[in-house]
């Protein structure tokens, strides 16, 4: 039998895992057959996904972000919810994204359409009242951390843990001399290849506009500091994660040259993973990555930067101590994270580098990211697709 099937991703990272969703249900014997569309970036569409809408409209963080983008996100959502309602998909799938997700979701299930939502709201950081409204628009929530389905189930929901499709991918040992070379042999480096004694940072500043806008002018400063300070060449291999964002970072580029014309910045279309595997240490914007940063083994510093006033309003709803993913999963502040305020150039180029003469505390953060990336594997793929064919059946029957 062909399903149809209505998938919203917002962002890159979302677009990874909703690709890996897809793959999934392709593979599952009674969804084969499905047609997908909505919103989404090409690794989903790499799987025959007909997104209809940019998805880097939605591709926006906090309060104050989201209110300039509001008008394109409304027409938007009432353009998708139009054509839901004409084509009455028989599952709807909002993969993160949940403030534009869940409303959606909570729409469909007055149309009697069955609802998934693919990763938790981090509802138990912050904002847990949301939980009320997260009943009203999922049949089944898919969970990426162990400790989370508990919180469904408490209140009645279908929740399954079903791991963290990174933890399947990346392998348990890095080797960051093969992504050295596949980095050079792929022509992706302007500076020739990666010599064995150099030293290779990797910066993200995220993968967001506005994360570029509050967050990147910083790293380039602590970049340009960390060059100056250390003794050794440094490599920066910096991630370019949408066209959109080249730009802006071409432009911090070319005034970080001009202040230290041999500094060695490379800007590279994707890639992060490899980058991730190649780096010696990593400066890092707060999210998804901070956890396959921790995936590959790596020391870190994490750090965030937002308007002030969606900083007090986070900071207000707030339960934990921690920002970063590695420093929640595993209840303590095994990175550094400097967000605001302390995230000062000078701060940040000082935490970074601080980890190169550290071998013993870089092996003892090693062992504790072994431990949490057994704790992610799962088969992923599988348990996804099993409760989506679940939760259609349930709602058909």
């Amino acid at each position: 039998m062909t399903y149809l099937i209505t998938c919203v991703a917002g962002e890159p990272s979302g677009d990874m895992l909703a690709g890996q969703l897809l793959h999934g249900i392709q593979q599952h014997p009674e969804l084969s057959d499905s047609r997908f569309f909505g919103i989404g970036g090409p690794k989903m569409q790499a799987y025959g996904f007909e997104s209809s809408w940019p998805m880097d409209t939605l591709s926006v963080r906090g309060y104050v972000e989201v209110i300039s983008n509001l008008s394109k996100i409304l027409k938007i959502r009432r353009e998708l919810t139009q054509r839901i309602q004409d084509e009455r998909p028989d599952v709807y799938i909002g993969i993160d994204a949940p403030d534009f997700n869940l409303a959606i979701e909570k729409k469909c299930r007055g149309m009697k359409i069955p609802t998934v939502h693919y990763i938790s709201p981090s509802i138990w950081a912050w904002r847990y009242h949301r939980i009320n409204g997260i009943k009203k628009a999922v049949d089944h929530m898919l969970c990426i951390f162990p400790f989370e389905p508990k919180i469904y189930h408490d209140v009645g929901m279908q929740a399954t843990y079903v791991g963290h499709p990174l933890a399947n991918q990346i392998p348990m040992q890095p080797s960051p001399q093969r992504a050295k070379d596949q980095l050079s042999n792929q022509g992706l480096l302007s500076y020739g290849s990666i010599a064995t004694n150099e030293t290779v940072i990797a910066v993200l500043p995220g993968s967001r506009e506005s994360e570029i806008k509050y967050i990147a002018k910083g790293f380039f400063d602590a970049m340009v500091i960390m060059h100056q300070t250390h003794g050794n060449k440094i490599r920066f291999l910096t991630p370019v994660a949408t066209p959109k964002l080249r730009p802006a970072l071409e432009l911090l580029k070319q005034e970080a040259l001009q202040q230290n014309p041999d500094i060695q910045i490379e800007l590279i279309t994707e890639n992060s993973s490899l980058i991730l595997e190649a780096a010696d240490s990593v400066l890092i914007a707060s999210g998804t990555a901070t956890l396959e940063a921790a995936l590959w083994k790596k020391p870190m510093v994490i750090s965030y930067s937002v308007p002030w006033l969606t900083a007090q309003i986070m900071k207000r709803q707030g339960y934990l101590p921690y920002v970063g993913l590695p420093n929640i999963l595993c209840q303590s502040f095994v990175v550094p994270e400097l967000l605001q305020e302390e995230a000062k150039p000078e701060v940040l180029a000082r935490g970074t580098l601080e980890w190169l003469d550290r071998p013993n505390q870089v092996a003892s953060l090693v062992s504790i990211f072994e431990e949490l990336h057994i704790l992610l594997q799962q088969p992923t793929e599988e348990l996804v697709a099993h409760a989506i064919a679940q939760t259609i059946h349930s709602k058909s029957h």
